[in-house]
């Protein structure tokens, strides 16, 4: 939730998987013995072939190409993120095969490549951060939308939500008072478990992990998708996955999940993205699992209420700044975690096409929790059953504007910043004073939403009664 960078090492293809401080800017130079034997001298270029050092020969500009000590940096809104840095990049000549000297082409003096430091082009930062605002947008407004027909099916499977994971979680004031709280815990954790363990051990079980719900994820995301252009001349076969507890009158189910042969072509494509992103951690297949969760969040997380969501948005507002400004923690999990939790755009797209390096990053929880505040608001929009949508589309402006905001200032004042310290008074200010000028204020307060547990309690209760009667 804070604008900075993050530095991460670039494997065959770009790479994400978050390292240590990079030395890119440190300059190669040849031992005392070396100078005293042949020449030498620092060039601008910003690497040589490897092949041509073996030949005794100089590489033209357009031969030479970067090594793979490349720094990979993330410019990010990130909760867990470090502050804001110099972009640099750099590249180390190797050492000549054989003690074989370093020589131009014309037999002048030979080449030493220096690190050099890598400045985004207006175009390429503008192309980066234009396109992660498109990104923020789109599982905000489709899972806003997805939000409202979940929240129409809360009863479950007689309203066509079949399995428990397809039903919303209701927040209430409760969970919304102790999440910044629980969030501290677990980001403190991880930095206790990235200082005492390996960090490739702990990153290997995370991409596990995430590579698990990343595929569920994916596959829920694709779902309606899948619905529309699914040929309806193919057989749609129906399949339950049932898992029980006990026998006779004390059997409990465990799982019980209904799919059919739709819902098994979505898993599988979403398994491909799956094995892409482990294998290569490609920023491509991060982003689509990105937008799996942060649209999935906002379609399945339900506030109860708008006060809840101010006081989700206000403990949030303060775990982000003190996290931030305070201390180091979110810095250190930043270098050291390995997941799809954010979005990512490379500033060097136009020069290096997909095989780009310098991405600029947006954290998945300056987009869902912001998000799920929205969605609640469209979907009091929909009980007031005028037709009108004045706060969902006021709320998401006021989104476009705070994200713009934090990257204004950031720009500005080249230094972190934490993003829920311009999106919470947006996102809540703007919805508020639109209320106040409609005097639909006391209205927008009253706005209650029942969990399905809650709601399928008040129906017994109901049915008892009359049944009394």
């Amino acid at each position: 939730m804070d604008v900075q960078l993050v530095e991460h090492a670039t494997a065959v293809g770009g790479s994400i998987a978050a390292v240590s401080e990079s030395k890119a800017g440190e300059s190669f130079s040849f031992p005392e013995s070396f100078r005293e034997t042949w020449p030498y001298r620092r060039a601008d270029r910003r690497g040589c072939c490897d092949q041509a050092l073996r030949e005794n020969r100089a590489v033209p500009a357009s031969d030479t190409h970067t090594h793979t000590h490349t720094s990979t940096h993330l410019s990010p809104f990130h909760t867990h993120s470090p502050p804001m840095a110099d972009i640099e990049q750099g590249s180390a000549a190797p050492l000549p095969a054989d003690g074989a000297p370093l020589q131009e082409a014309n037999g002048t003096d030979a080449l030493n490549a220096t690190a050099a430091k890598f400045v985004a082009t207006a175009e390429g930062t503008a192309l980066a951060y234009g396109s992660l605002v498109l990104m923020a947008l789109l599982p905000i407004f489709f899972g806003a939308l997805r939000s409202v027909s979940s929240s129409k099916s809360k009863v479950g499977a007689e309203n066509g939500y079949e399995n428990a994971s397809d039903m919303p979680e209701t927040i209430t004031s409760r969970d919304a008072a102790r999440f910044p709280i629980i969030a501290s815990c677990t980001l403190f954790g991880l930095y206790l478990f990235f200082k005492i363990f390996s960090q490739e051990y702990i990153n290997m079980l995370l991409s596990m992990y995430f590579f698990v719900l990343g595929i569920l994820a994916l596959s829920h995301t694709m779902s309606p998708f899948m619905n529309r252009v699914f040929p309806a001349n193919l057989p749609n076969k129906q399949y339950q996955l049932l898992f029980t507890q006990g026998s006779g009158e004390n059997k409990e189910e465990i799982v019980n999940y209904e799919f059919d042969t739709k819902d098994l072509i979505c898993l599988a494509i979403s398994s491909v993205v799956g094995v892409w992103y482990v294998l290569k951690k490609h920023w491509v297949a991060n982003n689509l699992f990105g937008l799996a969760f942060a649209l999935n969040g906002v379609e399945l997380l339900h506030l109860n209420n708008v006060s809840t969501g101010c006081i989700l948005l206000g403990g949030l507002f303060v775990y982000d700044v003190f996290w931030v400004f305070g201390t180091n923690v979110m810095v250190t999990v930043a270098k050291s975690f390995e997941a799809p939790i954010k979005l990512v755009f490379p500033q060097d797209l136009l020069e290096r096409g997909l095989n780009a390096s310098n991405f600029a990053m947006l954290g998945l929880g300056d987009i869902v929790i912001p998000g799920i505040f929205i969605a609640l608001l469209l979907r009091f929009d929909v009980s007031l059953k005028n037709n009108s949508r004045t706060y969902f589309y006021t709320s998401f402006l006021a989104y476009i504007f705070g994200l713009g905001l934090t990257i204004f200032v950031m720009h500005t004042f080249k230094h972190a910043q934490p993003a829920l310290l311009y999106l919470v008074p947006a996102c809540v200010g703007f919805p508020v004073v639109v209320a106040l000028l409609k005097g639909e204020l006391t209205e927008m307060f009253r706005y209650e939403e029942v969990s399905p547990e809650a709601e399928a309690s008040q129906t017994e209760e109901k049915t008892e009664s009359e049944k009394d009667k």
